[in-house]
């Protein structure tokens, strides 16, 4: 069986990463796009094969057939038409960073609740293998107790481009900084109490470099780094994670959401390990996930438990750098 899927918006993501992942799913059915300008939401029904087109985004959660929507809207927009998918009954894969804040992540859990649908925050890079085998490798003492994590996402600085608007809920944290505080939180199984953290911000109130410092209830310590602050137009990035623990080491310069054959490096002890894993296209991943939890009544893989931490800890960041 196939979950049937509309698509909520024209993002760019959704055009280069989500949908291409849509069609690779096993078990998902591109039914349904909806946009607001009319040529481009033509465009995408004939690029991608969609059944239905709306010039709309209500038209769409008004279709019965629609099981499933995903939505990669501005993150000022997610709030609004994440509920107003849940109260329609369609079950939510939404763009991260799912809110602007803890207190509009619980409420639209609870909607989720209320209505008996399942509201999924798509990070689909920690749906890979790849971040398995992180897990796999500290669970297995090879590293000991994890004590430090430190990891950096930097990539090119936009000149026109909603993440650049603090109005649009843009920013470094938001855009990048969602992405080191969930690999963090990942691996490193406790909580915050300790956050302080230095950004500097362009001329519409958007920060496009930010440092993080953090100490966790378990004595483990994490710092990150995002900037949105190379050449504009280069598509260049630069991703870094480094794990110290207690009796060893893994370093990966693997990037966030990357496919493929990947390796990284464990360290422990006098010996050296290079785990190889392939890695399928993530997006791919979270699509067939959140179709198994819908069809079979599996667990999703980003809990509501989990991006709520992460967004009470985003919020603590955002108080630190004065956003």
């Amino acid at each position: 069986m196939s979950v049937k899927w509309g698509v909520l918006g024209t993002a760019n993501i959704a055009r280069g990463c989500t949908i291409p992942g849509m069609k690779m799913a096993e078990n998902c059915e591109l039914y349904a796009i909806a946009g607001r300008n009319e040529a481009k939401v033509q465009s995408y029904k004939d690029e991608f094969g969609f059944e239905k087109a709306y010039v709309g985004y209500d038209k769409l959660l008004e279709d019965p057939e629609v099981q499933a929507v995903y939505i990669p809207l501005p993150n000022n927009l997610h709030k609004e038409w994440v509920i107003k998918a849940l109260k329609a009954g369609k079950h939510v894969l939404c763009e991260k960073p799912l809110a602007l804040s803890a207190a509009d992540a619980r409420e639209m859990f609870a909607v989720a609740k209320e209505n008996n649908v399942i509201l999924m925050e798509a990070y689909a890079y920690l749906h890979s293998p790849y971040i398995q085998s992180l897990k796999d490798d500290i669970k297995s003492g090879i590293i000991g107790d994890v004590e430090f994590v430190d990891t950096a996402f930097f990539t090119q600085y936009y000149i026109e481009d909603i993440r650049m608007y603090k109005e649009l809920g843009g920013g470094a944290v938001y855009d990048l900084g969602c992405y080191c505080t969930t690999m963090i939180l990942s691996l490193i199984d406790s909580t915050p109490d300790f956050v302080t953290a230095k950004a500097e911000f362009n001329d519409k109130g958007a920060d496009v470099l930010a440092s993080v410092i953090l100490k966790f209830e378990n004595g483990a310590r994490a710092v990150f780094n995002v900037g949105m602050i190379f050449d504009p137009g280069s598509d260049r990035r630069k991703d870094i994670l480094y794990i110290h623990g207690s009796k060893g080491t893994i370093v990966s310069d693997v990037e966030y959401n990357q496919e493929g054959r990947v390796t990284y490096t464990v360290t422990s002890g006098n010996k050296v390990y290079n785990p190889s894993i392939n890695v399928p296209q993530n997006y791919m991943l979270e699509v067939e996930q959140l179709g198994r939890c819908i069809e079979r009544g599996e667990e999703q893989h980003i809990t509501p438990e989990f991006s709520i931490k992460n967004a009470e800890l985003l919020d603590k960041i955002l108080e630190q750098i004065g956003y």
